[in-house]
């Protein structure tokens, strides 16, 4: 049993995939070819933005992101804790520095309420309400922008995160890199905030076979700025550079791909609630085990199924129930940020975001893909349920 099953959809679109991969080889353009362009209209229109701008990576997104708001040292950016470390890495190679605010345990998003206590406590130095790293006092940075992060596929709360941005002059980033293809208050992801970031990693819902991802905005002169940070700075010729960019383009190959996967896209969407459905009301008799929940208004697109077990001891017991009958799962993420060496110069202690914390302990992902066979989910939950 695979974990991301990409041969049963790779064998659904194979000949299309072929097909465009030998029409980048037929023209030669591989870089900046006319694959990228149409992928961006076919994304913006998906995703019902007026901007969409290819680039290398999920990772890069985020940072083209960051430094089209001209983010850097002194700034603060605040974030979530529990996510991939890509979302506050950025952060820290602009010189610029993560504060971390606790999550929604109904959503493992960020939570708005602990969002604004963390801003409020930063810019009245008053570090006793909330976590601030190592005791920042007010004067230490500036509160410049938010990151949300849309986790396992769910969109975060942007009508209250939005609102509390511009409450005190924020920018707002939605990292959208596991959402793409989830929607909220009818808008889709890679529309909820000034830009959105996604990635076309494989295991992506909707994934190249390479590193790639997007940026998504309305704002021209945002998408403007990011199209030059994109090749290098570029100004009116690529030898002209108007600011430090980076080289952050995607290739037609991988355009290609995708191009070819957008056409069976939004069925693979409909079919992951199938599976999520199944799962939910599966698992949700069994004893000692929380399956995900999703708020009314709301739609996933299950990058991940996650489910939490009682505690620690619990979840190893049911890996080791799983793995002993082939079945794989993962664990999404098992060390929180503030508690990674890569950030231990921040000062957060353990303790500080118990949520995050808690369920780092106590969450693991099921098999999750479009082709997910419903016997196969019977025996998935079958094992868990101890039958």
């Amino acid at each position: 049993m695979q974990f991301i099953d990409l041969g049963a959809q790779q064998r659904r679109i194979r000949q299309k995939i072929e097909k465009n991969i030998l029409a980048v080889l037929d023209h030669g353009r591989y870089i900046m070819g006319p694959e990228i362009g149409e992928l961006e209209q076919r994304l913006a229109d998906y995703a019902g933005v007026r901007h969409v701008l290819g680039c290398s990576s999920g990772t890069d997104a985020l940072l083209m992101a960051l430094m089209a708001h001209d983010v850097g040292p002194g700034d603060a950016v605040f974030t979530t804790p529990f996510t991939f470390i890509a979302t506050a890495e950025v952060i820290r190679l602009l010189g610029a520095t993560p504060v971390f605010a606790e999550i929604d345990p109904a959503t493992f998003n960020l939570d708005p309420a602990s969002l604004e206590k963390t801003i409020v406590a930063l810019k009245t130095n008053a570090p006793e309400t909330s976590p601030l790293p190592g005791g920042v006092r007010v004067s230490d940075l500036t509160p410049r922008g938010i990151i949300a992060v849309d986790l396992f596929g769910l969109p975060a709360d942007y009508s209250a995160i939005g609102e509390i941005a511009r409450k005190h002059g924020l920018f707002v980033i939605e990292d959208a890199a596991q959402s793409f293809g989830a929607e909220s208050g009818g808008r889709r992801a890679g529309a909820m905030a000034d830009i959105a970031c996604t990635s076309f990693f494989p295991a992506k819902p909707l994934g190249c076979y390479g590193d790639g991802g997007a940026l998504f905005t309305d704002n021209d002169a945002l998408v403007e700025k990011m199209a030059s940070i994109r090749v290098h700075g570029k100004g009116i010729h690529k030898y002209d550079n108007a600011r430090i960019g980076i080289n952050g383009r995607l290739d037609a190959i991988q355009a290609a791909i995708l191009l070819a996967k957008l056409d069976i896209f939004p069925d693979e969407i409909e079919r992951r609630q199938g599976i999520a459905r199944r799962y939910s009301e599966r698992l949700s008799a069994i004893a000692g085990l929380t399956p995900p929940s999703v708020p009314d208004g709301y739609t996933s697109a299950w990058a991940q199924y996650s489910v939490l077990a009682a505690d620690e001891e619990h979840r190893a017991a049911l890996q080791a129930r799983l793995k002993s009958a082939d079945v794989p799962t993962a664990i999404y993420y098992p060390k929180p940020l503030h508690m990674q060496t890569a950030f231990a110069d921040l000062g957060y202690r353990a303790g500080d975001f118990p949520v995050s914390e808690d369920f780092a302990r106590r969450i693991f992902s099921l098999p999750m893909h479009p082709y997910l066979e419903e016997a196969d989910q019977i025996r998935i939950t079958d094992i868990l349920a101890g039958a």
